[in-house]
């Protein structure tokens, strides 16, 4: 790790850490992603490498699946950060304005002082990462924020996101019987979601706590795909 990534980790934890002893439900985590889930996260990213992408990050928080994403934007590309924490804002937008990889190109990122569901865009994205905490929703609000995620797709587009491990079992034994049936019901929504988009998952160990990262795929129309299918059909 260089001294610059060191130094901006560090920032970041501590801001991290105040605003969590702020308003722990609003930040929904302990610390902030560590290096292995945001690099589970921007897979998509990867995956796509090689032509221009429309990337939305959604609760980036201080940052930290921002760096993997400017680390690894292609040629072109354009990053959209939406963060309604303003202090976390204005962090992201220091180290859009002084990450190395971006030199002169500062303008391909913007950030966004607001909640997902209030952005104002024309665009549609290749790949969503969301970093929202969804187990300190509503289920409705759940509901609202993926409905929302899979418009701003692009057809064929990649969302990830995660959940922490445990989190059901810890809010049972420990949580009011309301927190633990409004848990249950946000479980329910995603799980919906996930069984109609799902495309892959995987566990991510290395992180506090361990996390679970879920890709979901809006479906390309079959018209979009009959073209393709009577060109195969005709060879």
């Amino acid at each position: 790790m260089n001294t610059d990534n060191a130094a901006h980790d560090r920032a970041g934890s501590w801001l991290f850490l105040r605003e969590a002893a702020r308003d722990i439900r609003a930040t929904g985590a302990l610390a902030p992603s560590s290096r292995a889930l945001a690099h589970a996260l921007t897979g998509p990213v990867r995956a796509r490498r090689g032509r221009p992408l429309n990337i939305l990050e959604a609760g980036a928080g201080t940052g930290a699946v921002t760096r993997a994403l400017l680390s690894q934007l292609p040629a072109g590309s354009h990053l959209d950060v939406v963060e309604a924490n303003p202090r976390f804002a204005t962090a992201l937008r220091h180290l859009a304005a002084t990450h190395p990889d971006l030199a002169g190109h500062a303008q391909r990122v913007h950030v966004h002082t607001r909640r997902v569901e209030e952005l104002d865009t024309r665009r549609r994205y290749d790949v969503i990462v969301s970093g929202l905490p969804f187990a300190n929703f509503d289920p409705g609000q759940v509901d609202e924020i993926m409905h929302r995620y899979l418009g701003l797709l692009h057809p064929g587009g990649t969302l990830t996101y995660f959940a922490y491990r445990g989190t059901r079992k810890a809010r049972t034994l420990l949580a009011a019987r309301t927190e633990t049936l409004r848990h249950r019901a946000v479980e329910a929504v995603l799980t919906g979601y996930q069984r109609r988009y799902g495309t892959g998952s995987r566990t991510v160990w290395a992180n506090l706590p361990p996390a679970k990262v879920w890709q979901l795929t809006r479906p390309v129309p079959a018209a979009a795909t009959a073209p393709y299918a009577a060109t195969a059909a005709g060879r």
